[in-house]
């Protein structure tokens, strides 16, 4: 039998030829398979590149992620509502609405109601929104949605699926589905 260098064996666990034999051991004690813990490393590796990205925002530009995102569709959309803003980030009215106001107690945005629909408020940005915007690292939408909007349509299905499997797996409150991650 052959003698392996701790090269070759580190080489051959982080193959996608892993034997399914091959363990690590999680933080409380029990193994996990090397399938799943390379597939957990590549999670860490997505959740730690967003939240760098939403560090540097909050730290060059002083407002989160997702309030971040909001100023930009509303400066790109001038007049756009709430409920519209809602629809461009996906997220729900009531979390729209909550990120318009902290906008607009930090005096970045305005929310106004002309018009005929008394009801309706239309958003613009102020000129302390557009300095925020000039300085904050891109892109305004977030690593994530910029990544998943530059993949293929065959591989975004396949990931939806997948992620819908392990979403089942978690029993997670599918509610949460509508609250960005940088918030």
């Amino acid at each position: 039998m052959d003698r392996l260098s701790y090269h070759d064996v580190m080489a051959r666990r982080t193959t996608n030829d892993a034997s399914p034999g091959m363990a690590r051991q999680d933080p409380a004690g029990s193994d996990i398979g090397e399938p799943a813990a390379r597939v957990l490393r590549r999670f860490r590796l997505v959740f730690n590149a967003v939240r760098t990205h939403f560090q540097q925002v909050e730290k060059k530009a002083g407002i989160g992620g997702a309030q971040l995102w909001a100023l930009s569709i509303a400066r790109a959309r001038p007049g756009i509502g709430v409920n519209d803003l809602a629809a461009a980030m996906d997220v729900h009215q009531s979390t729209a609405s909550n990120l318009v106001k902290s906008l607009v107690e930090r005096g970045l945005l305005v929310a106004e109601k002309n018009g005929t629909d008394r009801r309706t408020v239309q958003l613009r940005v102020l000129p302390a929104g557009t300095a925020v915007l000039r300085k904050a690292p891109g892109p305004m939408t977030g690593v994530l949605p910029q990544a998943l909007a530059s993949l293929d349509p065959k591989t975004l299905a396949r990931l939806d699926a997948d992620l819908a499997k392990l979403i089942t797996a978690l029993d997670a409150d599918e509610r949460a589905a509508n609250i960005p991650l940088g918030q």
